[in-house]
């Protein structure tokens, strides 16, 4: 068996698929004294094609040429379970198959069955030789075949007298299966004429000269359509075409046919273009080259349906142009051909890494359009200049994303331009480094002098790590800096630069390690550890061998960071390439880390501190403002500068019943939690007021005897405004607040200013109310004094500059974006460079009016009639309305409300219909007595009208008017049948004497 795989061993890279395939299957019969044996590869639609034999005549193979991979035999079980199975040859044509009991391939069979017996406990009937030819032997034994982590095929023997493998045998055919997977990688690909070799030009005339082949495949069935053209290209009789793949899976040489299927996957789930060169069997048994190039159809979901394309003949002398393209293709350097227009001609592998793409899709592409050479600077300019003195040139470029230099050599030549590039970047890196220690040294002395005055300066942890990140790697040349603090037996991120962050996620909230880890050690010990080579972190951690290389470090400083005689956690300096840092620079490392760890125990105080601050105080505002059809609306709150505690400022927008919308900002005087809380007290009681819809002007005044009750030394301001869509009416009252910026839709600023009542807690109401009229598409800003007022400018001048930002907003078009807006007015009002004094909170709110003709109003008699013609004027409008599908809903409910104002309150009696986002019923009354529901029992005759108000209508309530009141339902138009139960009884079954008692008839 050794003998046999040093023989394999000696077969150099670069034999093609038949050979790897028809060298393994010989060794493998010969080993094992088999009869015979087979190479399958997977192909599309489930199905695995017969490329290679060895020892078993056709008449045995013919029935195996194509095989379901999801079938019984003995190839597709070998995939199926992912790894050798064995299945015995009965006399009685049945065979039992069972596996090997060995994974060869080290890959999960995912539960698969591997006893060779069906689901049912049944032995699977003998389908592994056809009916007609019987297969000699004992029995089959089947390896699958991997490239990566994805299975593309099988190795099958026919085992002879000597029954099932040896387990020495099963190991010696795992290790001609990875011969092969190996050098199938090696394999050259099957490609057509270089491109270097061949023009667009010339390419373009040959496809005149030549027959073209038509092609239709169905990805989903296999179903196959080829024109006469392509059945006499592809060497297939009419009669015996049978329009399945399948036909163009039997004529395609083994060589070509896995490249030439990835090629056709990666087309279609890349959305290009398939474009491929292979051998197909002739009528004659001769091998002639094609080509062919298709794209795609998908559906609307993006799932592939057909690919359609053409074929032609391509079949030139290949052997030198083979040879040349391989040397080509696997050379150290990139090397790229471009025609006399800078389209790319061929692309050696290593130019495809450089540039992204695979030669396929390379070919005639613009060399200047590609992304990878857009991003190098100076090199179209280099390559154009060089070419025009038409001799061969040399200059380096620098990649800046990967830092990377190359070294680019172009010569021009006949039919086009060729260029050649080399990695130069150690050979620079080296040269670059003498200087730059030599600059370093004098640097560093500067740079701690000035982290010392940063450190000082810094507030938090990000700070603290931003301080250090800045002023010690660079001096060091250092790559890599992390910060981590242990909290229990875990140890926490607090700040990272230069890992990526995939890495930082891995290692937050590590758990402290029983196998050692240089972190822990280093909190433990107290000591600097220093590692200058992966090879020196291994041999240390074994445990943690992958961690550089995860992490693109090379190697390291762990630092303790101890504080107060304690050490809390660990910083961590690391280096890109090996290096052994000297005496001098350890010593200052482990003086960095002591002031680091100084600087971060004081942040990580104010850190946890002012969080619990923000949390508490952010938690009290709106998370999300709704989105009305009344209003839209965009806000900020600002907190203060570092060093100050949170305030009270708050904004809410309530909506309301009626097409009404409140628009409310606050302001508690003073900073702290005290003051927080305050203000999540106001915000809430606020909600609890709008809901009772009573008017601004009283709402303040409750609210001001709550701020009362808290004491003397608490006081707040507050503006209310309430909104009217379907009368575009503004109620606006303030207790100490800043008046509002009305702009209207000709870009003029106006500040709405009643009478200023004092703040809450000191006024005495009543408070005035001052209304006024809002035109469509008006802007209404709503702020507190931090966004207006600072030790640097008045109020005045605050609410001058508010004004000029909105008009010049206005006019730029920036207030149609509120968000936009908000910015605007940010920037404009808080500059960054200085830190706030106080908090700010502004609301910007466009207000709609709803149109005439989304409203309907009638006056009602105060009679029993009046239910009667109310039902009326719902099914007319509604019809034209186009809500048809809410008449008998809304019939039912007009009927109960306007039924119970004639029975119980007195008139004068009006119904109103507002089509807005939903359907709004109101109906008006005269009497001032609330309605209130009640829970009937069985014996009584009323009491149930609320109920089924409240069962059909997805909101409802009543609010007073100042000549009664208003009961009011709301339902989705998009939920007609929202009470099914209820819907048995239709309005329209009575006269207009019903009077409205709906409770009588329930």
């Amino acid at each position: 068996m050794n003998a046999r795989l040093a023989l394999l061993g000696t077969v150099t890279p670069g034999a093609t698929e038949s050979e790897v395939f028809r060298l393994a299957l010989g060794h493998a019969v010969g080993e094992l004294s088999a009869l015979g044996g087979t190479m399958h590869l997977r192909g599309p639609m489930s199905a695995l094609r017969l490329v290679s034999s060895v020892g078993l005549p056709p008449a045995l193979t013919r029935s195996w040429e194509i095989v379901d991979q999801e079938g019984p035999l003995a190839p597709a079980r070998a995939l199926q379970q992912g790894k050798g199975v064995w299945v015995p040859l009965s006399p009685g044509g049945e065979k039992t198959g069972r596996d090997t009991g060995r994974n060869t391939t080290g890959r999960d069979t995912a539960g698969r069955d591997t006893t060779g017996r069906d689901t049912a406990g049944r032995d699977t009937p003998g389908q592994d030789t056809p009916d007609d030819v019987p297969w000699p032997g004992t029995g089959l034994a089947a390896l699958p075949v991997f490239s990566g982590r994805r299975s593309v095929g099988a190795l099958t023997v026919l085992a002879g007298e000597g029954g099932e493998p040896t387990p020495a045998h099963w190991d010696f055919l795992r290790d001609v299966v990875a011969w092969t997977e190996d050098r199938m990688a090696q394999a050259p690909p099957a490609s057509g004429p270089t491109h270097a070799q061949r023009s667009g030009e010339r390419l373009r005339q040959a496809l005149k000269e030549v027959q073209v082949g038509s092609w239709d495949w169905d990805i989903r069935n296999g179903d196959l359509i080829w024109d006469d053209a392509a059945l006499a290209l592809y060497g297939t009789r009419p009669a015996d075409f049978t329009g399945r793949i399948d036909n163009w899976m039997r004529i395609v040489h083994p060589d070509d046919l896995a490249p030439t299927l990835a090629a056709a996957q990666r087309a279609i789930l890349d959305h290009s273009v398939y474009e491929a060169e292979y051998r197909v069997r002739r009528l004659d048994g001769t091998w002639g080259w094609t080509q062919a190039r298709g794209r795609a159809t998908y559906d609307e979901q993006g799932e592939p349906l057909r690919m359609i394309g053409v074929g032609w003949e391509s079949n030139e002398s290949r052997t030198a142009r083979d040879a040349l393209g391989r040397a080509l293709r696997h050379m150290s350097d990139g090397f790229l051909a471009v025609d006399d227009e800078w389209r790319i001609t061929f692309a050696n592998l290593e130019a495809e890494r450089f540039l992204g793409f695979s030669e396929e899709e390379l070919f005639g592409r613009l060399l200047w359009d590609l992304s990878a050479t857009r991003q190098v600077p100076g090199l179209k300019e280099s390559c154009l200049a060089a070419a025009a003195e038409e001799r061969p040139a040399g200059f380096d470029v620098h990649l800046a994303q990967c830092e990377r230099r190359l070294h680019v050599r172009l010569v021009p030549g006949p039919d086009g331009r060729t260029l050649y590039f080399q990695d130069v970047t150690e050979k620079r890196r080296l040269a670059e480094e003498r200087q730059a220690a030599e600059r370093a040294a004098a640097e560093r002395a500067l740079r701690i002098a000035e982290l010392t005055t940063e450190l000082a300066k810094a507030t938090t942890s990000r700070d603290v790590v931003d301080a250090v990140a800045r002023r010690v790697l660079p001096p060091f040349a250092a790559a890599g800096l992390m910060v981590q603090v242990s909290e229990g037996d875990r140890l926490h991120h607090v700040g990272a630069a230069g890992y990526p962050a995939e890495f930082v996620d891995l290692l937050d909230s590590r758990p402290r390690s029983t196998t050692g880890d240089p972190a822990w050690d280093t909190i433990e010990t107290g000591v600097p550890l220093f590692m200058s080579s992966p090879h020196e972190y291994a041999a240390r951690y074994p445990e943690l061998a992958d961690f550089p290389a995860r992490g693109n470090k090379r190697s390291w400083a762990f630092l303790p960071l101890t504080a107060s005689g304690h050490t809390f956690g660990v910083c961590v300096v690391s280096f890109d390439r090996p290096r052994l840092l000297d005496d001098e620079d350890r010593a200052l490392l482990t003086t960095i880390a002591a002031l680091l760890a100084q600087s971060l125990e004081r942040a990580r105080l104010y850190d946890a501190e002012h969080t619990r601050s923000r949390e508490l105080q952010r938690s009290l505002l709106p998370q999300d403002l709704p989105d009305l059809p009344a209003c839209t609306a965009a806000a900020r709150y600002l907190p203060a500068g570092p060093g100050a505690d949170v305030g009270g400022d708050w904004y809410d927008i309530i909506p309301l019943s009626g097409g009404q919308v409140a628009l409310v900002v606050g302001d508690v005087m003073g900073h702290g939690l005290p003051e927080a809380a305050t203000m999540g007290r106001l915000r809430t009681a606020v909600h609890t007021l709008a809901d009772l819809e009573l008017p601004p002007a009283e709402i303040l005044g409750h609210l001001n005897d709550i701020v009362g009750a808290m004491g003397e030394a608490s006081y707040a301001t507050c503006l209310y405004a309430l909104y009217d869509s379907t009368t575009r009416v503004c109620s606006l009252a303030r207790a100490g607040h800043p008046p509002p910026a009305l702009v209207h839709p000709d870009g003029t600023v106006h500040f709405p200013e009643p009478d200023a009542d004092p703040p809450l807690g000191a006024a005495k109401p009543p408070f005035e109310t001052v209304e006024f009229e809002v035109p469509e598409g008006s802007l209404l800003v709503l702020y507190t004094d931090g966004l207006v007022e600072s030790a640097r400018r008045e109020i005045d001048e605050g609410m001058a500059e508010l004004a000029r930002l909105l008009a010049a907003a206005h006019a730029d078009g920036t207030a149609v974006d509120l968000e936009r807006l908000c910015d605007t007015l940010t920037v404009g009002l808080l500059p960054t460079d200085q830190q706030a004094a106080d908090d700010a909170a502004f609301l910007v709110a466009r207000l709609h009016a709803l149109p005439a003709d989304r409203m309907a109003s009638w006056r009602l008699p105060d009679d029993p009639k009046a239910a009667s013609q109310a039902r009326r004027h719902v099914r007319e409008q509604l019809a034209s309305w186009d809500l048809d599908d809410l008449v008998p809903t809304t019939e039912l409910l007009v009927s109960e409300l306007v039924g119970n104002v004639v029975r119980h309150a007195r008139g004068p009696v009006r119904l109103r219909l507002l089509h807005s986002a939903g359907l709004i019923c109101e109906v008006y009354d005269g009497s001032q007595t609330m309605p209130r529901i009640r829970r009937a029992t069985e014996t009584d005759e009323g009491g149930r009208g609320l109920q089924l108000i409240s069962a059909l209508s997805t909101h409802w309530g009543a609010r007073y008017t100042p000549t009664g009141k208003c009961i009011w339902t709301q339902q989705s138009p998009r939920d007609p049948d929202q009470s099914s139960d209820l819907l048995f009884l239709n309005a329209g079954d009575f006269d207009g004497d019903f009077d409205g008692d709906w409770d009588s008839l329930l």
